[in-house]
């Protein structure tokens, strides 16, 4: 008598991201766990500017490691791409490989019709979302650029500090000795002593 093979279960990965070195992805883990996803089985990436699926580890290994059956949860679609066509790809990829996407802010997963529909529509928002935010910034700086105002991350040196720390090197101080003193890093002394 043959002996049946099992297919082995079923497993839910967790997928995270943040997109700045100031966010978190600790609200992300807990609400990934609460939704009862193994610790184990959620990845992560923090990216800054565009990036490409090579440069997220975090993501390349959960589609690596998925196969059919398993499902994918986040918070929200977005955290799948930067953009778009870079959501919609990943949910397609998905879907022709049977693996089941579930987003928690939306409410909705990939499993029925409707909600591989509405995955779609929320990817277009959220890219809406990201041109928009894009758009106010751009318009901010431009007003503040129009009115003389700063733009950008304050000074962490005042013109004062400045002056010294150029004086301070022309007297022949190392740059870390000028930045142990006014208590800034030394890309901050370079930058000073170059303007």
């Amino acid at each position: 008598m043959p002996t049946a093979t099992i297919a082995p279960a079923a497993v839910t990965f967790g997928y995270c991201r943040v997109s700045t070195t100031h966010q978190s992805l600790e609200a992300q883990r807990d609400a990934l766990v609460a939704e009862g996803v193994r610790e184990a089985h959620i990845q992560s990436d923090r990216l800054t500017g565009t990036s490409t699926r090579e440069q997220r580890p975090g993501l390349d290994k959960l589609l690596t490691d998925a196969r059919n059956g398993d499902m994918i949860v986040v918070t929200a679609i977005d955290r799948l791409g930067r953009n778009c066509a870079e959501v919609m790809l990943t949910i397609k990829m998905l879907g022709e490989r049977g693996i089941v996407l579930k987003s928690l802010r939306e409410g909705v997963d990939s499993s029925t019709s409707t909600g591989r529909m509405i995955c779609g529509v929320m990817a277009s928002l959220a890219e809406l979302e990201l041109e928009l935010g894009k758009e106010r910034r751009a318009a901010a700086r431009a007003a503040r650029t129009a009115r003389g105002l700063h733009v950008g991350r304050p000074s962490a040196l005042t013109p004062e500090k400045a002056a010294l720390a150029k004086r301070m090197r022309d007297a022949g101080e190392p740059v870390p000795t000028i930045a142990a003193a006014l208590q800034v890093s030394e890309s901050t002394v370079y930058r000073a002593v170059r303007d």
